[in-house]
Order: C-alpha cells, then structure tokens, then sequence
C-alpha cells in the first residue's frame, strides 16, 4: 500500500493513500504507530492525534513503513489556566484571547474538552490553535459582541488602501468572524474538535441579503496569510460562508467536517477567493449553498488589488448537499487558473461542476485550465453547468446582462477557456448531464468529455427544473447535452442511459469531435 505523510504537525498528523480509488481505498488499511496498532482506516484520507511534539515516529500501513518528526513546540498553552471556564455558560473570549495573544513563535494555544463561549478570536502568526477532542468554541449569538472589520481604509499617505473585510467580491464592512487570521504566516489549526458559529441559534439567517450594522461574519476567515493550515477539526452553523482563505497563499485544508443545514442561507462550505497553491484533500461538506465556490472578487477588486487564484488541488472529499459541488464563480472578476479536482464523491448536490460568470466581470476575468477527473456523481441533478448569464447583482436581470444577442466585446467582457472531464460516473441524473451557455460574443473556448457513464433517474421520479441561473435559459429534465456558444466541443467514450434526447443540441459550434457517444 503506497501512501504519503502528507502533513506533520506538532501534536498529529495527515496521511493519504496513493490510489486510484475515489475517496475510500478498496479494502480498509491497518494503521500501526511505533508497532502499536493505530487505527484501521476506510478513508484515503485520516489523522492520527495525540502525539508528542519533536519526536521520531514509526509508521507502518499494511507492512510498509516510512518515519516522521512531528514538530517542534516551544510551549503549551492551557486556556483554562487563562481563566477560561468551557462550561457553556460563562463568555471565555478574553481569556482565549489572552492566551492567543501571550504565545510565543511556535506555541500551541489548547483548548480542552469543554464548551468554551466566545465572541470573535484573532489569531497569529508561526502558533498553532489546538482544539482537543470534545473541545467546541462557540459563536456568541448577539452580533453586538463581534467587533466590525471595515472593509477599505485609505493608508495615511492616500496613495494605497487597506482592505480588511469582504462581502460576495467587494471590500464592504463586515463583522469579524469567530476565527480571524489577518496578515498571518506559519499558522495551525488543528485537532478533533469543533468550531461552531451559533448561526441557527442566533439571527444571522434573518433577512440574511439586508445588511444590519455590518454584512453577515464567515465563520472562519484566512485574509492576506502564508502557510496557513487547519487539520481534523469540524465547523458547523456558520453565519454566511464557513472557511474562507481570502487573499492568501500555501494553504492546506486536510480532513476537516464542514457543515451547515441544507436551507441555511449562503453558507457556502469552502470559498478560496484571490488565492494561490491551495490544498483541500479528505474532506466532507455538507451545507446550504455550494460546497466548495472558487472566487476571485468582483471588478473592483480586480482592477484595483488583482489576484488571480490559481492552483487550486481538491482531491479524495465528499461532497453532500448544496446547490454545487465544486463552483467557479461568480464573483470571478480576477480569474482562476489550473484548478485539479479528482478522486471524489459528489452526493445529492443540485449540480456537479457548477461554473457561473456574467458580463461585467471584465477582461481579467480568465477561467481556464479546470480539471475533473475520477469523479462518482450519485444523485446529483446536473453533472455539469456553464452559465455566462448568471444573474446575480442589482444589474443581474438587466438586458445587457441577459440578452442573448451579442453585445460589443470590450473591457467587461469575461473570457472562459478549458474545461475538462474525465473519468466520470453519474447516476439519478435528472436535468441535463450537461448545460453550458456561453455568450454568443465570447464563446466558451473548449468543453471536453472523456470516459463518462450516465444513467437518469426514472421519468416518473423527475420534472422540470431550473438548471441554470439565467432569465432565458428554460427548465429541463431528462435532457443530454445542451451546448451553446462553446467554440469546440469534444466527447469521446461517452454512455447515457435514459435521457430524453437522441443527440446532442449544440448551437454556434464552431468544431466537434464525438467519438462512441451513446445515448438512449
């Protein structure tokens, strides 16, 4: 069994197993640590807790053995000899503030077993927070405790601006979430236990579009970091979008449980927006909205602070639930690049690969180089939807935004490049397997489907519904592949069983190339 240590922190560690299997190896795996047996693992990827700081391990997995040094820690933190209480009752906020702000360069803040109640924590840098099994930092619930991040303020020299918050793509006041990393490096957050937003106890749902005081907080927010990493811990109950890594880079998200009810509002799982090499491996997501949206502002954002995200790994997750199971966009105005997804289940999500922009992201905005492969859909509605007509924004029914007649190209116009399937199983489909709309100005350069297998749900199980977000795009059910606007289409190995159509309906092709494309 070949496997890979992928990260080593002071108290555990992630291990992946190097398979072709999607999300779960074939057979279970015997874990030992130092000849003790560990664990039997059913997932490709798991942790192991409660180890020591700085000291050689033994690994072995069904007989192979590799070695690790977990890493050094300078002290060990207690917050309960801060004063902090974890009884549920009492607010502990500055007392885990006290120990967060007291730690020295690679200290371990710890948070017990306990319930501990606090209002928004400010972590930094080269520390690592670690909530111990049992352990749970809970969200106050009157938003009169969380401090207001303003979202733009001008430097002192009225040459530059300091962006702090963030809301759907522009730098607008928002309160500070519960865990909050501002300009930070060298950063874990780690352990078994769990970080709760309080959202359904609270009222960040009510009226969640109108804005009170501030916008609604994420529930965890990684702003302008480096070397950021969180590990094992759940997070659930989020205000708005739960893990978001904003501005940052060199991040890794590995084996965490993000969770929010299926109705709650904009409670997007994981939203790396304007980020660079990021990791998302062995994680579960079930939540309201899309479980993984990848961002890159809107067009303020990219003319005046532009960053592209780019390099985006997400392999060996579950995804449950949610309008998407990995979303670009639509707050994309800065583009994204090279974008890998395999090896993971998506279950019961309205649509799969979920790609959505708009005129007036502008010019910078470039989608291209987007990879799935080694993919099991069960479920989900629509495998995969490309919507240019996406109408979000107060201008999102507007006629320039909607029209499906061509408009000038110029300066507002987004661009989207490649997009690549591969290797795709999808059962209970009951939309359409595809659905893309580019605009009839700037075709969608390229989809390209190789090795997919499709069965629809029964007729009688399904009806019309709405695929796509846009005014012109009708509702659909049991359809194939519905493809407008896409310069180049390319479908090879491709088996559909019960759909509707006969064919594929492709307008404003320019160059196709099916090659044994079944459907019945």
């Amino acid at each position: 069994m070949i496997y890979s240590v992928t990260a080593v922190f002071c108290r555990s560690v992630t291990i992946e197993l190097l398979n072709d299997d999607i999300y779960r190896p074939s057979e279970a795996v015997d874990v030992y640590l130092n000849g003790v047996f560990v664990k039997k693992a059913d997932t490709n990827v798991f942790s192991i807790y409660n180890l020591t700081p700085d000291t050689k391990y033994r690994l072995s997995i069904n007989g192979i053995e590799e070695t690790f040094v977990t890493k050094r820690e300078s002290v060990f933190l207690d917050v309960r000899r801060f004063g902090a209480c974890g009884d549920g009752e009492k607010n502990d906020t500055a007392a885990i503030q006290a120990a967060i702000s007291s730690c020295p360069p690679d200290g371990t803040v710890y948070i017990p077993a306990g319930k501990y109640l606090s209002g928004p924590l400010f972590l930094k840098s080269e520390m690592s927070l670690f909530l111990d099994e049992g352990a749970e930092i809970k969200g106050l619930t009157d938003r009169n405790e969380y401090p207001v991040l303003p979202g733009m303020t001008p430097t002192t020299d009225e040459k530059c601006e300091y962006n702090l918050a963030t809301w759907e793509g522009n730098p607008l006041d928002m309160f500070a979430s519960l865990i909050t990393a501002t300009g930070c490096h060298d950063l874990d957050i780690i352990g078994e236990g769990t970080i709760n937003g309080s959202a359904s106890e609270s009222d960040w749902w009510v009226d969640p579009k109108v804005r009170h005081i501030a916008w609604r907080p994420n529930l965890v927010f990684i702003s302008h970091c480096s070397n950021v990493r969180m590990q094992g811990v759940t997070v659930t109950n989020s205000p708005s979008w739960t893990v978001h890594p904003y501005y940052s880079d060199h991040l890794q998200f590995l084996d965490l449980r993000i969770s929010n009810p299926y109705d709650s509002p904009n409670t997007d799982g994981f939203d790396p927006e304007s980020c660079n090499s990021v990791m998302l491996l062995g994680t579960v997501i079930s939540v309201g909205d899309d479980c993984v949206a990848i961002k890159s502002g809107k067009l303020y954002m990219a003319t005046e602070h532009f960053m592209r995200t780019d390099g985006i790994e997400i392999r060996n997750c579950l995804f449950e639930n949610g309008h998407g199971s990995v979303t670009v966009g639509s707050e994309i105005a800065g583009g994204v690049n090279n974008v890998h997804v395999s090896q993971c289940i998506f279950k019961g999500t309205d649509r799969g690969v979920r790609i959505k922009s708009r005129r007036g992201r502008g010019e910078k905005s470039i989608l291209d180089g987007l990879f799935f492969e080694k993919i099991i859909m069960d479920g989900v509605h629509m495998p995969l939807t490309v919507n240019m007509f996406y109408f979000c924004d107060p201008d999102g029914h507007s006629d320039y935004v909607q029209s499906m007649e061509p408009v000038p190209v110029d300066e507002n116009t987004p661009v989207i490049g490649k997009i690549e399937l591969s290797d795709i199983r999808c059962t209970g489909v009951r939309g359409c397997i595809i659905c893309a709309y580019g605009l009839p100005e700037q075709k969608i350069r390229c989809i390209s489907v190789k090795n997919m297998t499709v069965t629809f749900a029964d007729a009688a199980d399904r009806e019309p519904e709405q695929v796509v977000m846009a005014d012109n795009v009708p509702h659909m059910t049991g359809r194939g592949f519905v493809l407008h606007n896409v310069a180049e289409v390319r479908l090879k190995n491709v088996s559909v069983t019960g759909c509707d159509d006969s064919e594929p309906e492709m307008i404003g092709l320019e160059s196709s190339e099916l090659d044994n494309v079944i459907i019945e």
